[in-house]
């Protein structure tokens, strides 16, 4: 059974997110830290919103 396309989006976003955080980081551009564990968050949360729905699919 393939995966819910919402673990899907919310690996991608939560990986654009760990880069952008890391890149903030190397720059020491707060604003863009900021904005990488913004998208690590909702990452996060998409991918557990995907994991219910491929739950409730079984």
């Amino acid at each position: 059974m393939p995966m819910d396309k919402d673990r899907v989006k919310g690996a991608a976003t939560r990986t654009g997110g760990k880069m952008k955080q890391a890149a903030g980081e190397m720059t020491g551009d707060t604003k863009m830290q900021t904005e990488g564990k913004m998208d690590q968050a909702k990452g996060k949360a998409q991918n557990a919103m995907g994991g219910i729905k491929d739950t409730l699919k079984k």
